[in-house]
């Protein structure tokens, strides 16, 4: 069997409720289960159309939110009222109901430059000391996960990097849109989280990630990154056909 499928906990849901259902119950009970270890916690969640109905319902989850720092995975060098920010994707779809009792920390506000906003996130993280209960995970068609995209300048630093955050410029990577510069995570502290789970939605994406399996080039596909060969819990992947 090919190593990195031993390394991977599949899960198909058989429509989206119950896709949506297993994804919140995934998180749930990894939130659970750190708190059991630690006073706090942290959570890392990724913007995007497909975790945006999970989000919706992780919203109304019975977790102790008051106990939970969330955060992301990656932000976009925009304004937090942006549209395309995903702290405000947050704040709009998961930062209400039971889980606005929780601790919001977002990556791309105050600071005057990227730069800053790198610096003042990694003192930050590595001052707190959070346990992190998940890592959640988009991936794009072109194979990109959090903001490291194929073909991005740095790539293979930022894959290096220690992190946890550094700053990306994806300027020419057609995957980032009208957004080359972002702050993202990086493997080496998406990898101390309890689970590491992907959302997975629809048939051409779930071909993208199977033949990013089948290949063996990290960075002609980041999202292997996500998937450990045996570092850690399995990479838990979240697929629907709708």
């Amino acid at each position: 069997m090919n190593r990195r499928l031993r390394a991977i906990d599949w899960r198909q849901g058989a429509d989206e409720p119950a896709w949506v259902r297993g994804a919140v119950e995934a998180i749930r009970a990894a939130i659970a289960a750190s708190l059991t270890r630690a006073d706090r916690t942290a959570l890392l969640l990724s913007g995007g159309s497909t975790p945006a109905p999970v989000l919706r319902a992780l919203a109304l989850a019975d977790a102790d939110w008051s106990r939970v720092v969330v955060s992301l995975v990656d932000e976009r060098d925009v304004p937090a009222t942006d549209a395309a920010s995903n702290a405000r994707l947050l704040r709009e779809t998961l930062l209400r109901e039971r889980a606005s009792a929780a601790t919001f920390w977002p990556l791309r506000e105050t600071a005057p430059t990227l730069d800053a906003a790198v610096a003042a996130v990694n003192r930050r993280w590595r001052q707190a000391r959070l346990p992190i209960a998940a890592s959640v995970f988009g991936m794009g068609e072109d194979g990109h996960t959090a903001s490291l995209f194929p073909g991005a300048g740095g790539l293979a630093v930022a894959l290096a990097s220690a992190g946890p955050y550094v700053d990306v410029d994806a300027g020419g990577c057609p995957g980032a849109g009208a957004w080359p510069r972002r702050i993202t995570l990086v493997p080496d502290a998406w990898r101390l989280a309890r689970e590491r789970i992907l959302l997975l939605r629809g048939a051409r994406k779930r071909d993208v990630f199977e033949r990013a399996l089948a290949g063996a080039d990290v960075l002609a596909t980041p999202v292997l990154a996500t998937v450990g060969e045996g570092e850690g819990p399995r990479l838990q992947v979240h697929w629907c056909a709708a």
